[in-house]
């Protein structure tokens, strides 16, 4: 019998309409249009459950009642923050703070020292880039406490943000969501895809991929990232 996170079969991929760039902000139009595409192929059943987001003085009881959820409810309910949410370290750190995952709920990024990656042609189209225009690489695992949420890969233009910005990519361990927060940015999720699970999850688990464009209010391309999430996300899961 076929795994399901929220009727969307497990391994599967769902690749969003690609964002017309018309110099307007997408702002305010765009989760919509990703519940109807949701709604659209695959149903009414395909509403993503799970855990509701909670008031502050709700937080100990959902994290007593997370031990119960199981693995696909929680992971369909992250996967529904982050295709919906314009920011994936709000969305962690958020997460990390509901489920007490971590004393201080604060994202770190651990960077991977030298790490290089191309650019496919595809993304070089989707970032509007020139033949000469450079673009800087950054790999990261996000961490909150010491559980590891999840790995980026992260191509920016380096000439799009500003010159403080690119020294604190160059030199700190802030995620580059905090970064770049002053662009008002907005995430076009390009595809998200849902991973088969193994019989037992361990902290390292891949259990869902996403790649998403990162734009200015204004609609200007500066970033593309693919995000891996990791079963250190899950509660009960042990770092």
């Amino acid at each position: 019998m076929e795994e399901v996170i929220g009727s969307i079969p497990l391994g599967s991929t769902i690749h969003f309409p690609p964002f017309e760039q018309t110099g307007r902000s997408p702002r305010g139009r765009r989760a919509p249009d990703l519940l109807g595409l949701v709604l659209s192929v695959f149903g009414a059943a395909a509403t993503i459950v799970g855990p509701a987001p909670a008031r502050a003085d709700q937080l100990p009881a959902l994290a007593s009642s997370a031990r119960q959820d199981s693995p696909q409810s929680l992971i369909a309910d992250l996967r529904n923050r982050i295709v919906q949410s314009d920011s994936a370290t709000a969305v962690l750190e958020r997460w990390c703070a509901e489920y007490g995952l971590a004393g201080e709920a604060r994202l770190v990024a651990l960077r991977e020292q030298g790490a290089d990656k191309p650019l496919s042609g595809e993304q070089r189209a989707r970032l509007g880039l020139g033949p000469d225009e450079r673009v800087r690489y950054r790999h990261v695992r996000l961490a909150c406490g010491d559980r590891v949420l999840s790995e980026a890969d992260n191509w920016y233009v380096p000439a799009r943000l500003t010159p403080e910005m690119n020294a604190a990519l160059d030199g700190s361990d802030a995620p580059f969501g905090r970064v770049v927060r002053p662009l008002a940015p907005v995430r076009r999720v390009v595809a998200a895809q849902s991973l088969v699970l193994p019989a037992t999850l361990s902290p390292g688990t891949p259990l869902l991929r996403v790649d998403a464009l990162l734009l200015t209010g204004a609609g200007a391309p500066f970033c593309e990232v693919v995000e891996t999430y990791l079963g250190a996300a899950l509660p009960g899961v042990g770092p």
